[in-house]
């Protein structure tokens, strides 16, 4: 597995430096889906990193409108966005075993409880 590239200076590498290193990799993941699109409004970034409402309540204690962009967040702001992530989202790792019976859900090809029509005579 290939390691992330760093973090820029800037804001979010000063608030990775403040973690410990047991935090540091789930840091990396969350800045990384962040900063991937750097020009793109908080709001949708964040309705994808955190379940239900926990993105606009962020957004909402911090004073940060949803359009603000993640460049314009302090280090602080990345702290308490940790913070948020790692309490409603539990980040998956590596090598931990997947729930379900893996990548399909039905053995049949048609959606769960479903069966398909039977063909008779063909």
């Amino acid at each position: 597995m290939s390691r992330p590239n760093p973090l820029p200076e800037g804001p979010a590498a000063d608030a990775r430096a403040g973690l410990p290193e047991s935090e540091t990799a789930a840091f990396d993941r969350l800045a990384h889906a962040v900063l991937a699109s750097p020009s793109a409004p908080l709001g949708p970034l964040l309705r994808a990193q955190l379940p239900g409402t926990a993105g606009v309540q962020w957004l909402r204690h911090e004073g940060l409108p949803p359009t603000a962009r993640p460049t314009a967040l302090t280090a602080p702001q990345w702290r308490s966005l940790f913070d948020c992530w790692t309490r409603t989202s539990r980040a998956p790792a590596a090598g931990a075993p997947r729930s379900g019976r893996g990548s399909r859900p039905s053995t049949h090809g048609h959606a769960p409880g479903a069966t398909a029509i039977p063909r008779w005579g063909q």
